[in-house]
């Protein structure tokens, strides 16, 4: 399995190292890796919404009134893996884990207008398999620069002062801490002069059903001579994303593989548009997809020692959401 994966980015390797442009996507465990060149994209059927990239249509307007139920698993079901990531953080195994949980939705959208129709930094919908819009950019290179946003902690923003309660808040706080280290470390493996240039930035997300406040920070550095253009053996590096993984990485995997108990599949693994310079990547969030005639979508959140059962479940029903508004 591993030498076809490395494989794969050392194709990676050879396409940024030739400046032929590309798009790739690679699932939360590295296992598979898929290369676009600029001119395989549309009979891929993908159809992809970024900023810097769109091979999109005119939308259509959507004329009807959406539909949309959750059915999020009960609270008992949610607190058997919750509790298994709790005990391994008591263990001191880990000290940040992202627990995340499957539910299934209905809606009368299908996946391709949920793409059209959605508002987000990063958007993409594959041939009736899934789609996702993601706020959350993974890294960006630019010009030999390095640059990360790990996003983490969120508040309904209708509640009063809501930015600085989220921005004082002290779980939400460790764990923004926690996340902004570990991918400072990260970067540190491909990068020189590994800096946080802004510290607990809050963004505003729209939704359907609520308006959300979202924290971030931007950790930037200089890629290393040794990975200069070689965007296959960055990723390859980097992966999985540390802010929906934990610290320490391997072990917090294993935790996550014991206490979920589903495929994340794509979901929380990174996609990105190499331009033929530049590289602009999104960790797969906020994510829809199809198994059989169901819809499902998966949310999670960070587990820590202060982390609440009840909150955490509220946090994971809270991220079931569509942007269309």
């Amino acid at each position: 399995m591993f030498s076809m994966n490395h494989q794969k980015f050392l194709e990676m390797d050879e396409l940024s190292l030739q400046n032929v442009p590309y798009f790739f996507m690679i699932d939360f465990l590295s296992e598979n890796v898929e290369i676009y060149k600029e001119n395989e994209i549309e009979k891929s059927g993908l159809l992809i919404d970024f900023q810097g990239f769109s091979n999109t249509k005119q939308k259509q307007s959507l004329n009807k009134k959406i539909e949309w139920k959750p059915f999020p698993e009960t609270l008992e079901s949610f607190k058997e893996g919750f509790d298994k990531v709790q005990k391994n953080i008591r263990l001191g195994n880990s000290y940040l884990t992202n627990y995340t949980r499957k539910t299934e939705v209905q809606t009368n959208l299908s996946l391709k207008e949920i793409f059209y129709h959605s508002i987000a930094k990063y958007k993409v919908f594959y041939k009736d398999f899934f789609v996702f819009f993601s706020p959350e950019t993974f890294v960006k290179i630019i010009d030999g620069k390095i640059l990360t946003y790990p996003m983490k902690g969120t508040i309904d923003a209708s509640l009063e002062n809501a930015a600085e309660v989220l921005k004082n808040d002290k779980k939400e706080k460790a764990e923004h801490y926690t996340v902004v280290d570990l991918l400072r470390n990260d970067l540190s493996m491909v990068a020189d002069e590994v800096k946080v240039d802004q510290f607990q930035h809050i963004d505003l997300i729209r939704t359907q059903q609520k308006d959300l406040y979202a924290m971030s920070s931007e950790i930037s550095g200089t890629v290393k001579e040794e990975f200069a253009g070689k965007v296959g053996s960055i990723m390859q590096k980097l992966l999985p994303a540390g802010s929906i993984l934990g610290a320490p990485k391997p072990k917090t995997l294993e935790i996550i593989l014991d206490a979920e108990g589903y495929d994340r599949g794509y979901y929380t693994g990174v996609c990105g548009w190499f331009d033929g310079k530049n590289v602009d990547s999104c960790v797969m969030i906020r994510f829809i997809e199809k198994e059989g005639d169901k819809l499902y979508f998966k949310s999670g959140g960070g587990i820590t020692h202060m982390s609440r059962l009840e909150d955490e479940y509220q946090e994971m029903k809270n991220k079931i959401y569509v942007p269309i508004h």
